[in-house]
């Protein structure tokens, strides 16, 4: 087998284990993308299939500092329409990625904003 497919397996299987502890239903989801360039978050809810409220880099337009300080950005606007909706609490689902780097410093993002995680 070669090393890519082992790569793609291993972030597969990461991704089915961290969905597996999220229980949809009962809590509003945040779900997170990352890729190169960007990174994108939105509040999902599972129960109604809507997006609630969304933000990313490429909203945020400006490209001020480096790509941990815009994903800490991102999660503070993120908690502030969420605060707007009258939503308090949510699941976070990082998916395939670790948490650390980018998504770690969203998830402060949010915590600094008011969201709790």
């Amino acid at each position: 087998m070669s090393l890519q497919k082992k790569i793609i397996e291993r972030k597969d299987r990461r991704k089915q284990r961290v969905r597996k502890k999220i229980r949809t239903g009962i809590m509003l989801r945040l779900s997170v993308f990352r890729s190169l360039k960007h990174i994108y978050a939105q509040i999902i809810d599972d129960v109604q299939h809507k997006t609630l409220a969304g933000f990313s880099t490429l909203v945020l337009g400006a490209k001020e500092g480096d790509k941990k300080g815009q994903a800490k950005i991102i999660g503070k606007e993120l908690a502030k329409q969420a605060k707007e909706k009258g939503i308090e609490s949510v699941v976070f689902d990082r998916g395939k990625h670790l948490y650390h780097g980018r998504l770690k410093a969203l998830a402060e993002g949010l915590r600094e904003g008011g969201l709790k995680l």
